[in-house]
C-alpha cells in the first residue's frame, strides 16, 4: 500500500481509506447504505488492515452516532495500529445547539465522539461544512484547544468553498494556530469540479484531499449503464445517495461509461478500479475513501492500487469527463499564462 503526506503535516495516509458510513443501518438513508454490524464490521476492518490500510474514516452524524461506536468495537485491541478520522457539524439533536462549529457544540460533539469510538484521541477531527454563523475565529480557536488537550491530533475540513476554506487557514495563520491539513472532498470522473478552485489551493496550501465517494455513489461501479434500470439493490434505487441527480450530467456519464468500458478491456481491470486509479493520479489527492456492504465489494475496490493507467488512458478518461466550467472559471481559462492550470501529466 502506498503512503502520501498529509497536506502540511507530518502525518502519512494510505492511498486507499475505508469509510464506515455503511455501518449502522439507522435511517432510512443510512440504511440505504448498508447496515453492517460488529461481526461483519471486524471482518471488513481485519481486511483492510491486511492490505495495508490503516485509515478508517467515520462521521457523528452516521447512522446518529452508530456508525462510531460499531467502529470503536471493531478496533477493540487495535488503537495503536490505526489513524481514526471522524467529523462534526452537523445536527445531532433538535435543539438550537445540536449543530454548527460553535464552542459549545464542537466540545459535546467531541466528547461523545471519543466515548463511542472508545478512544482517548481522534487523528484527524472534520468539520463536517462550513458553519456561516458561527465566527470563524471561535471555531478554529476550540479546535485548537482541542489539539493542545491532546483530544485532537489534526484537524480537517469537509464540503468547503474556496473561500471558506481560505478565511479559516489566514485567520489561523494570523494567530498561529493548527490549519485544516485536509479538505474532504466530492471529486469523481463525473464530477470535476474539485478542479476549479479548490485543486489549485490546495496545491498552494498544501491542503491535502480526502475524496469521499469517489464512485459517484456507486455510478461508476460498473453496474449502471444506457437504457437499464437502476438496480433495485442500488443505494440510488433506494433513495440514499449523497449525490443528488441533478449534478450528473446523463449524457456525459454515459459517454464516461463507453471511456471506461475501452479502458477496461485495454487494462483487464473493473470500470470502478479504473476510476479510483484515474483520481489516485490527479494533482493534492492523498486518500479516496471507500466504502463497502461486504467483503467481495471491498477486496475489489483495495485493486485499485500498485498499478497505473498509461498517460494515454488518463487522457481519455479526461477527455470524456470534460463540462464547459462555469463563470469565473472560462474567464480565468482565457490567459492559461497568467492562470495556469494543475499539471494533470
Amino acid at each position: 500500500m502506498e503512503f502520501r503526506q498529509l497536506g502540511a503535516s507530518g502525518l502519512h495516509v494510505p492511498v486507499l481509506s475505508f469509510g464506515t458510513a455503511t455501518f449502522g443501518g439507522s435511517g432510512e438513508f443510512f440504511k440505504a447504505w448498508g447496515s453492517t454490524q460488529v461481526e461483519e464490521a471486524t471482518r471488513l476492518v481485519n481486511l483492510c488492515l491486511d492490505a495495508g490500510v490503516n485509515l478508517f474514516d467515520t462521521a457523528d452524524i452516521y447512522s446518529d452516532g452508530l456508525s462510531e461506536e460499531i467502529l470503536g468495537k471493531s478496533l477493540t485491541g487495535l488503537r495503536d495500529k490505526v489513524i481514526i478520522s471522524t467529523k462534526a457539524t452537523f445536527p445531532m439533536g433538535k435543539g438550537p445547539n445540536e449543530q454548527g462549529s460553535s464552542r459549545f457544540h464542537l466540545i459535546k460533539a467531541c466528547e461523545a465522539s471519543l466515548k463511542r469510538l472508545n478512544t482517548d484521541y481522534i487523528d484527524i477531527y472534520h468539520m463536517h461544512g462550513f458553519d456561516g454563523v458561527t465566527p470563524v475565529e471561535e471555531t478554529l480557536r476550540t479546535l485548537e484547544d482541542l489539539v493542545e488537550s491532546g483530544k485532537v491530533r489534526y484537524i480537517a475540513c469537509s464540503n468547503f468553498s474556496g473561500w471558506h476554506l481560505m478565511k479559516s487557514q489566514a485567520i489561523a495563520d494570523r494567530y498561529g494556530w493548527n490549519k485544516y491539513i485536509a479538505h474532504q472532498v466530492y471529486y469523481s470522473l463525473i464530477n470535476r469540479e474539485y478542479e476549479w478552485e479548490l485543486m489549485p489551493l490546495g496545491l498552494d496550501q498544501k491542503v491535502g484531499g480526502i475524496v469521499w465517494s469517489p464512485l459517484a455513489a456507486g455510478r461508476l461501479g460498473g453496474k449502471y449503464r444506457r437504457n437499464q434500470p437502476f438496480p433495485a439493490d442500488s443505494r440510488i434505487a433506494q433513495g440514499g445517495s449523497p449525490v443528488p441527480e441533478s449534478a450528473i450530467a446523463e449524457e456525459t456519464f454515459y459517454k464516461i461509461m463507453d471511456a471506461l468500458d475501452e479502458v477496461a478491456e485495454e487494462t483487464g481491470k473493473t470500470v470502478a478500479q479504473i476510476s479510483l486509479n484515474w483520481l489516485l493520479q490527479r494533482p493534492t489527492i492523498s486518500t479516496l475513501v471507500i466504502g463497502a456492504r461486504n467483503e467481495e465489494q471491498l477486496k475489489q475496490n483495495l485493486e485499485a492500487v500498485g498499478w497505473n493507467l498509461t498517460k494515454d488512458q488518463v487522457k481519455k478518461l479526461d477527455t470524456a469527463s470534460e463540462i464547459p466550467p462555469i463563470y469565473p472559471y472560462w474567464h480565468q481559462r482565457q490567459n492559461l499564462k497568467l492562470n495556469p492550470l494543475p499539471k494533470f501529466y
